[in-house]
């Protein structure tokens, strides 16, 4: 709950909370169940953390979660979350006890930013352990259980009655599950920074993946070489204002993966922090362009710590740098 005396101070919304904490999985995997601690520690040294609207995780619905994956996909988890043994794809994301638990309260986390959003208690919303887009709709991927990009894609149609969403994501990987989900969907304006799938899971997102049928034009896909930089990813970034422009979708997601950030265990990509708050700044200024403003971070990959923790304190200050109310400091 967000009360009078907050909205006050900040537009800014954070989604924290062990709910969200726990989606990870031990014994050494990438993705552990200690990287929101490590942001939150990093918020808080920057001063932030005193700065935003704060809201807590929920259980995403069945059938909020259903709006985007099938009902057997959804059975199949929660079996295998109960039994903890096994994986839930080839090999990559371990079915540990309690992770469909996990994986719900991420999609309810998203779920919470989406409607803190649409009913303006906030313009903008970020949710550290969130943005996992590898998951399809019947299957899971990449460490990705359940696809709250994807759902929140789907409800932002079907319990708003928006049409054009736009989704950027500027994580090392290709955003897979939310690309061919929404490949022939003309109103679903995708744009993706990421590794040449030449060189890094999923080997997908080629530049001539541009869409499907009446869809064609509206995905923007822009693979980027091993080791490429901040320079690059400037020099590009343009491409992706211009079709946003072009579109001028109701609502903007983010998912801001830090794999891309020099010195990530498994990317090859050495963009820095300032990618990421580039990226956000420029986001929030379209959104208000555009005339409502709405723009919801998801967190996403990142396997640095320290790298995650820096470039998702950017995305926030960033958006709280957007806020007329907040950009000079006070809270």
């Amino acid at each position: 709950m967000i009360d009078d005396v907050e909205l006050r101070r900040s537009s800014v919304l954070l989604v924290s909370g062990d709910e969200i904490a726990r989606y990870g999985f031990g014994d050494g995997h990438p993705f552990g169940p200690d990287r929101h601690e490590a942001f939150m520690r990093e918020l808080h040294k920057a001063g932030l953390d005193g700065r935003v609207l704060r809201a807590s995780p929920r259980t995403a619905t069945r059938e909020e979660v259903e709006a985007f994956h099938t009902a057997e996909y959804v059975d199949f988890v929660r079996e295998r979350s109960a039994a903890g043994q096994g994986y839930l794809d080839g090999g990559d994301t371990p079915a540990k006890r309690g992770i469909f638990e996990a994986a719900m309260s991420v999609v309810g986390a998203t779920l919470v930013g989406v409607e803190a959003l649409m009913t303006e208690r906030a313009k903008r919303a970020f949710i550290p352990i969130a943005g996992l887009h590898h998951a399809a709709r019947d299957r899971a991927a990449g460490f990705c259980v359940f696809n709250d990009c994807g759902v929140a894609i789907e409800i932002l149609r079907r319990r708003y009655g928006l049409r054009t969403i736009a989704y950027v994501d500027i994580d090392a990987h290709h955003g897979d599950g939310v690309f061919y989900a929404f490949e022939s969907d003309p109103d679903l304006v995708f744009v993706d920074f990421h590794e040449d799938g030449r060189y890094l899971y999923p080997g997908t997102g080629a530049a001539e993946e541009t869409g499907t049928g009446a869809a064609r034009g509206t995905k923007l896909n822009v693979p980027l070489p091993p080791g490429a930089d901040d320079t690059a990813f400037f020099a590009l970034w343009e491409r992706a204002e211009a079709l946003l422009r072009e579109r001028r979708p109701e609502f903007i997601l983010l998912q801001c993966g830090a794999d891309s950030l020099a010195g990530d265990p498994i990317t090859h990509l050495r963009l820095t922090e300032e990618a990421h708050a580039h990226a956000a700044a420029r986001l929030c200024a379209l959104a208000d362009e555009f005339g409502h403003g709405r723009v919801l971070a998801m967190g996403g990959g990142g396997y640095n710590r320290g790298n995650l923790a820096r470039a998702w304190t950017r995305v926030v200050q960033s958006f709280l740098e957007s806020d007329p109310r907040t950009a000079d400091g006070e809270p």
